[in-house]
């Protein structure tokens, strides 16, 4: 196949042909004029198919006079991408008349985007080549063309997503900023801060609230900056994890988050059934007593918020928008009621209204026995958290990347400065002890010993030795004391818990649904199904409601609390983590358009959470990172198949990156050799053999290329070569050799290894050694199959890179045995396709008659498959699938085997500075081979074989390499018996050019003919040579027949000297009749020091 270059492919010089694209030259341009100004064009309006223009100043009347003329812009519909001779007005702006493509968002979409269709641009391929081919482009599909959205016919990426017709979509204020103010104002505002401020005083209580604030503040900012570099799906904080950290840690924190969810639901709701139970208390109105009557009551009250959450979403904002209201007017009416002067009722309950003095006596802290700054902090620091209410329905956000910085951000500042206002005022205003009794006033001539309440004419000195009942220490409905109408706290405390409840039984089936959907946990895949306009978790409500009916009927969560309030926490830090851990790999790819953030600032609110975890409850953070700890293995052994880009990818790139850089500034030592591969095994799959026995001695040690080469047409070759390198990559994963995949197209084989042998690895991890399998066929290859096998042995030893070439019984490639599985494989899929289609038809009923007869007919003949040549089957047949195969599938998995006790037998007879006996002794630390003793043959003289071989054992046991025996031969270099020369005679003969029978013009001529041939005078140049490696047959046959592996010194054929076909024929001889043999050869620089 050859490929046309001329010019006459991409320009045609003929005016009648309209199958080309041609750009009319433009108009000639006044030197003297002006400098034109150059104009905008938007590139196609798609809505109304047409192309629009707008212009700078001074253009407008040019066009004006040009569309005078009567040459009109044709629309989309009639405009012709390849019609460049025809009376037609082309825009000659980039981007319209050529394939090229112009930048557009439908590209870079991913294929299930539900936000609109993914378009593919055109390839390079297509960009190159286009114009080479001879395409007919039917009207209508110009814009298709012009604006790069593939040539006509390309079927485009469908969009997959789910129909979003008429979906609920919630602003920033309603989707966020409702759903966090609600989340953080829990009831912790109403029956617990007063207390908080009257153990911790004002200043250390504002020092709380601010502590705890900095914590979801930089939380807040983490979230944000996550949130808006890129586009956000459901799943809330599971997803910024997951995309950002990557499963491993998504998943495990995502399982959690979603159960601490939905035990949330349970505490919320059981505060609000214990609020209402006091009530019925005060009424006595109970039902049947306290527990049972909560169990009641917060059964009921899920039961309702079940309703309205599977309702839909746009219920369950309306519900919290009410409870909203509800709650403001409550926090409205406590400071309305601070201003509100106080009665004698309420004074003797310890509130005067605003007083200096009592600001200054609580002021600072006055702990009680027990309690303490962090014990305190820890009651507090459950209030604060919420933040992420509004993120975890991130797929119900008309725009997340918006919604989500600006609602968190907000809604932690208005929650913050209430709290604190409410800290000040109620410490302002309420002491810490009363008695409730308006008959304690101050008697005449009393001292007051500095006490606030005493200076506004008030005894409660007796508080000191009896418990009070009234004041901010000992009453928790201060707040509804305090305010102008009490039943509105109370309200506030409904609307708290259930906004509360509501919101994390909304929260809940959300995240678990985004979890299951990325089938990390596949138990848990039917949770991921989403029904309805909104995709509602159906499924996910119900399981919700399971789990939190159960934590009900229990009505005891002060043990749970406490694990949950680590379980929140812990994606804080997470969340804190992933945005430091995501600048800190400086990938191009993390560009957050929120800005107000700082790597550092991140990793210090992550350190925090993990310390706040500890001082809440130094148990349950030890059971939550148990926990999380568990299902982080339990992912990562499980490895998804899912790839999100995540940070971890970027930062294991450049620390690989920086060790490779930190490598190359130091010289390498012969302490630190290991063999560094490149294995000619073409495809991976067709000679796992070879891959396996590389690998062997490579695996966790050194570098192992798995190497192809192309060769042939180079179009062909590197489409087939790009088409395949992830596949054949993605083969070694699967099957957990640690090898990369590297190919180059080539005009020659010899040429693709050469670039391989040069260009492969990357600074210090270079290759060292070439592994190659011996040529089997080699008698029956052409010539330049031999010569370029034979060359890049030369040309690695060129190189200065070591070889190593396996030899087994069978033979590597198992590709013909790969094409029938293939085959076979396809025919039975064809099959059950059949049967399956066939099954349905039967099941089908009301089609009777001639109409459905034919329906059924139609349906077969489609799925039926089409009859194909008997080529398959025929090469199945002539294959002898039952012996050949067999034998060679046995072959092709020996080295994947565990090798019994035996031995390696390694002839080291050449020195080449030790990888003939690295090898193998790599090979016997591997798990397969541990059991194989190391048998060292060495030659030597017959009369000093007792020295020589005390001489290597000083040597081996230098190099700390144990063996099992040291044998010394000395007749290595004795003639070989006649039998074995006959063969090595015979296996030459075809070889031969015998010159010497010959006159001289002939054999001058055979010569310049046949260069190639062996000569006589070679042979007879070489015979000893020759002798020995027929000699070393025999001796490999009579010592190591039995082993299981011979590694074997290769012997170097001199280049110019020694013909291919001769080297050929040692190897073979060498070689016969032998179990698995390592030809090896070192590039003579020394692999292994006895030195320190």
């Amino acid at each position: 196949m050859s490929l046309n270059n001329s010019s006459n492919v991409f320009l045609d010089s003929t005016p009648s042909n309209t199958n080309r694209f041609q750009v009319n030259s433009s108009a000639a341009v006044n030197d003297n004029a002006d400098p034109p100004h150059y104009e905008e064009t938007s590139f196609g309006d798609e809505g109304q198919n047409r192309f629009r223009i707008s212009f700078r100043p001074g253009n407008q009347e040019c066009y004006d006079n040009f569309l005078q003329t009567g040459e009109t812009a044709k629309t989309d519909a009639s405009f012709h991408a390849y019609d460049s001779h025809t009376n037609t007005y082309y825009l000659q702006t980039f981007g319209h008349n050529t394939v090229d493509a112009v930048p557009k968002i439908e590209y870079y979409r991913n294929t299930g985007s539900v936000s609109g269709p993914k378009v593919n641009r055109p390839s390079l391929l297509d960009i190159h080549e286009q114009l080479a081919k001879n395409v007919s482009v039917a009207p209508g599909s110009a814009d298709v063309v012009a604006n790069g959205e593939g040539t006509p016919g390309d079927e485009q990426a469908e969009n997959k997503g789910e129909d979003q017709a008429g979906a609920v979509k919630f602003g920033w204020v309603k989707g966020v900023l409702v759903r966090c103010m609600l989340n953080i104002w829990g009831v912790m505002l109403f029956i617990r801060l007063s207390w908080i401020v009257g153990e911790a005083g004002i200043g250390l209580g504002v020092l709380i609230i601010l502590l705890s604030t900095m914590v979801t503040s930089i939380t807040g900012l983490s979230t944000s900056a996550i949130a808006t570099n890129g586009f956000v799906r459901g799943g809330g904080a599971y997803y910024l994890i997951s995309r950002s950290l990557g499963p491993e840690f998504g998943g495990s924190i995502g399982l959690i988050f979603a159960f601490a969810n939905a035990v949330a639901v349970a505490m919320y709701v059981v505060g609000f059934a214990e609020t209402v139970v006091d009530l019925l208390k005060e009424s006595d109105s109970m039902m049947v007593d306290p527990t049972n009557d909560i169990r009641i009551i917060g059964s009921i009250t899920v039961v309702i918020l079940l309703g309205i959450s599977v309702a839909g979403m746009e219920w369950e904002a309306k519900a919290q928008v009410i409870l909203l209201i509800i709650l403001l007017i409550a926090i409205a009416n406590f400071f309305i009621g601070t201003v509100i002067p106080s009665n004698n009722e309420k004074r003797a309950r310890g509130f005067f209204n605003y007083q200096a003095s009592i600001f200054a006596e609580n002021f600072g802290p006055s702990f009680t026995k027990g309690e303490g700054f962090f014990s305190v902090f820890a009651i507090f620091f459950p209030a604060a958290t919420g933040i992420l209410a509004g993120a975890n329905i991130s797929g119900d956000l008309e725009d997340p990347q918006d919604a989500i910085p600006k609602g968190t951000m907000l809604a932690i500042f208005i929650t913050t400065v209430a709290y604190i206002g409410v800290a000040i005022c109620v410490g302002a205003c309420v002491v810490r002890d009363a008695t409730g009794s308006v008959n304690d006033t101050i008697i005449s001539g009393m001292n007051c010993n500095g006490s606030a309440a005493c200076g506004l004419g008030y005894d409660f000195s007796r508080c000191r030795h009896e418990p009070c009942q009234y004041g901010l220490m000992n009453n928790f409905q201060v707040m509804s004391m305090v305010s102008g109408f009490g039943p509105l706290i109370t309200a506030g405390i409904f609307s708290a818990t259930l906004s509360s409840a509501l919101a994390s039984l909304v929260s809940a089936p959300k995240v678990f649904q985004a979890l299951c959907k990325d089938n990390i946990y596949k138990a848990l895949q039917f949770f991921a199904k989403g029904y309805g306009k909104n995709n509602e978790p159906l499924r996910g409500y119900f399981l919700t409601f399971v789990i939190a009916m159960a934590f009900i009927l229990i009505a005891e969560l002060n043990t749970i609390a406490p694990i949950i309030s680590n379980f929140f926490l812990a994606s804080y830090a997470l969340i804190n983590f992933s945005c430091f851990h995501a600048s800190y790999a400086k990938s191009p790819g993390w560009r957050p358009a929120y800005g107000i953030y700082n790597m550092w600032v991140s990793l210090f609110g992550a350190v925090l959470c993990c310390a706040v975890m500890f001082v809440i409850n130094w148990w349950a953070a030890v059971i939550t990172y148990v926990i999380e700890f568990f299902l982080y293995i339990y992912v990562t052994y499980k490895k998804p198949d899912v790839n999100w880009g995540s940070s971890t990818q970027a930062l294991s790139y450049v620390s690989a990156l920086d060790n490779a850089l930190e490598l190359t500034t130091v010289e390498d030592h012969v302490k630190n050799f290991r063999p560094q591969c490149i294995v000619l095994t073409g495809g991976p799959m067709t000679r796992p053999a070879l891959l396996d026995i590389a690998h062997a001695f490579t695996k966790n040690s050194g570098l192992c290329i798995c190497c192809e080469v192309f060769v042939g047409p180079r179009k062909l070759c590197v489409k087939e070569m790009n088409s395949g390198m992830a596949k054949k990559q993605a083969w070694l994963i699967k099957n957990k050799i640690k090898a990369f995949y590297a190919a180059v197209a080539a005009d020659c084989f010899r040429d693709g290894v050469r670039s391989l042998l040069q260009a492969s690895g990357l600074g210090r991890m270079k290759p060292n050694t070439l592994v190659i399998g011996y040529k089997k066929n080699w008698r029956k290859a052409p010539l330049t199959e031999i010569e370029n096998y034979v060359g890049i042995i030369h040309d690695a030893f060129d190189f200065e890179i070591g070889v190593v070439i396996v030899r087994i019984s069978q033979g590597f490639d198992i590709s013909q045995v790969l094409q029938v599985q293939e085959e076979l494989e396809r025919l039975e899929q064809e099959r059950l396709a059949l049967e399956a289609t066939i099954k349905d038809n039967e099941s089908e009923e009301g089609n009777g008659g001639i109409r459905g007869l034919f329906k059924k007919a139609g349906k077969l003949n489609i799925t039926k498959p089409t009859p194909k040549k008997d080529s398959g089957i025929n090469t199945i047949q002539s294959m002898h699938i039952g012996e050949f195969n067999q034998k060679l599938v046995e072959a092709s998995t020996q080295f994947k085997k565990k090798q019994g006790k035996g031995t390696i037998d390694v002839w080291w007879l050449f020195d080449d500075g030790g990888l003939t006996l690295l090898i193998p002794y790599i090979l016997t630390l591997r798990k397969k081979w541990k059991d194989c003793k190391l048998r060292i043959y060495v030659g030597g003289k017959i009369n000093r074989i007792e020295e020589e071989k005390i001489a290597m054992a000083s040597l081996l046991s230098k190099f700390r390499i144990k063996f099992a025996d040291i044998h010394v031969i000395g007749d290595i270099n004795v003639k070989p018996n006649k039998e074995s020369w006959k063969v090595f005679e015979e296996m030459i003969e075809p070889y031969r050019l015998h010159e010497s029978c010959k006159d001289l013009t002939t054999a001058e001529k055979l010569k310049r003919e046949t260069p190639w041939k062996i000569t006589d005078a070679e042979l007879e140049a070489v015979k000893e040579k020759s002798y020995r490696q027929v000699r070393l047959n025999e001796l490999l046959q009579e010592h190591s027949r039995a082993a299981n592996l011979i590694v074997l010194s290769l012997p170097v054929a001199r280049k110019g000297s020694i013909s291919d076909w001769l080297y050929m024929a040692w190897l073979e001889i060498l070689t016969k009749n032998l179990p698995p043999v390592l030809l090896v050869r070192g590039n003579h620089k020394n692999v292994l020091t006895f030195y320190s």
